[in-house]
């Protein structure tokens, strides 16, 4: 089974311009494991637009190369075939799927694991479920560096590992054991 572990870093909103993506992270999980070699991450181009002051990530450091980037229609032919119709996963995959629904709103996506949602399940007694906050707390932190040296939280990439690195973790529970399946649509 291979499921694709998904992030976008927005713009946000701002007043006269809709939220944007500007960056895309994915890596797929394959029968449990993260498969590095299938770690994708990509640019979209947002112009001169304002980001909003709660944006977070490497943007303003990122502009010329934002500008520079394809548009997401442009490169919306290669992403397709990771995105549509097969099994996604995002940590609050609802943002993940909003995003998606806009830059393709006639394309069918999912199934769909929300990491958040599926390890509130897992485990409720921690008190945060925020993905850096989970992450560190299940000891997964060294994973995820190693998966994706030199980048750190809300880059898509990073966060994109991270959520893999969960959704690896749940999958070697002995509770799911033998229950992939049903971890789908938990979004």
């Amino acid at each position: 089974m291979k499921i694709t572990c998904i992030d976008f870093e927005t713009t946000g909103a701002v007043p006269g311009y809709p939220n944007e993506p500007w960056q895309l992270g994915m890596v797929d999980v394959v029968d449990g494991k993260v498969d590095a070699s299938t770690m994708r991450e990509t640019l979209f181009k947002v112009g001169d637009r304002p980001f909003s002051p709660r944006a977070v990530g490497r943007y303003a450091e990122m502009r010329e190369e934002l500008a520079a980037a394809p548009a997401p229609f442009e490169i919306w032919p290669s992403l397709a075939p990771r995105l549509v119709g097969v099994p996604l996963a995002a940590h609050n995959a609802g943002t993940e799927r909003t995003v998606l629904t806009r830059l393709a709103p006639l394309a069918r996506f999912g199934p769909w694991v929300d990491t958040l949602k599926l390890g509130r399940r897992l485990y409720p007694s921690l008190l945060s479920h925020k993905l850096g906050d989970f992450v560190a707390s299940l000891g997964l932190q060294p994973r995820v560096d190693e998966l994706c040296p030199g980048r750190t939280w809300h880059d898509a990439l990073y966060d994109a590992c991270a959520g893999a690195a969960l959704l690896e973790h749940f999958l070697s529970l002995p509770c799911l054991d033998g229950l992939a399946a049903g971890i789908f649509e938990l979004s």
